[in-house]
């Protein structure tokens, strides 16, 4: 049986290229979750050598983390060239001004890390890891990459984001992306052999004059529906005109609200577990 909400990779990665030059200011969500897991951050004693932005985007994510880190490498990974490029158009000043390597810019998938097995001392994500297809082989794949001891800090969005825009859309396709809850999330993360996962969520809502501008936000950070299940060929004006009668129900102090669910998480890759060792003790027989 088909999976309605499998993601179309080529869609996802062709949305974002588009997108690379308006993601910035648009991403006013994006911009807040970084900053807080920057401040998460600073909680954790770590020096990492190498450092993977997994799901870079724009690259703001790279830049803070190599200035924090200044005698690390940073390796700048995103799906859509358009957004390596954006990210790299960052660093002639960031270099000049603050003395920071240029970063190394990977255009691959999180699922399907072109990298060395125990590579890496830190894996930072930026509510990029909803778009896998399969979060267990993506943690895995992360755990394999890392350095034991290695941390995996991450954000994503849970069940509840864009909540009264799935209810509005109804119909028989898939609209909203599926989103994981923050429980299952921790499971993958044991399943994939991290230790000691902490995960909590923090939800945002941010407000709209109309249901026009909750789309046009969505589309300018690439945002689209690339679901298998999704409607194909142009929705119309049917589509359109029941969207926004049926969004209205949500409408609070004159605003239109749109919310998010966001998931903080970070783990550890533990050391590989020794080989046990039984001791016996060997006491002589006494002489009868």
């Amino acid at each position: 049986m088909r999976d309605e909400y499998l993601i179309d990779k080529a869609r996802m990665r062709a949305s974002f290229d588009r997108a690379a030059g308006s993601y910035d200011a648009a991403a006013i969500l994006q911009r807040e979750v970084r900053e807080r897991m920057l401040q998460r951050l600073e909680l954790v004693k770590i020096t990492p050598r190498v450092i993977l932005d997994a799901g870079c985007g724009t690259g703001h994510a790279s830049v803070a983390l190599g200035k924090r880190y200044r005698d690390s490498q940073v390796i700048s990974l995103d799906i859509a060239m358009g957004m390596l490029q954006q990210t790299l158009a960052h660093y002639p000043w960031t270099k000049r001004l603050l003395g920071q390597k240029r970063p190394s810019a990977l255009c691959a998938d999180i699922e399907q890390l072109p990298l060395k097995d125990a590579s890496l001392d830190l894996i930072w994500s930026n509510v990029a890891i909803q778009w896998c297809n399969d979060l267990d082989s993506a943690f895995t794949c992360m755990a394999r990459v890392l350095r034991p001891e290695g941390l995996l800090m991450f954000s994503t969005f849970g069940p509840d984001t864009l909540k009264e825009l799935r209810a509005a859309s109804g119909g028989d396709h898939v609209h909203v992306s599926r989103f994981i809850d923050m429980h299952d999330i921790g499971d993958a993360l044991v399943r994939a052999g991290f230790s000691d996962p902490v995960l909590d969520v923090e939800r945002f809502v941010l407000t709209y004059d109309d249901v026009l501008s909750v789309m046009r936000d969505l589309k300018a950070i690439g945002a689209h529906n690339a679901a298998a299940g999704r409607a194909r060929g142009l929705l119309g004006r049917g589509f359109l005109n029941r969207l926004t009668e049926a969004y209205e129900q949500f409408r609070h102090e004159g605003k239109l609200p749109a919310t998010y669910e966001v998931v903080y998480g970070h783990a550890w890759k533990p050391q590989p577990k020794q080989p046990g060792v039984a001791t016996v003790t060997l006491h002589p027989r006494k002489p009868r």
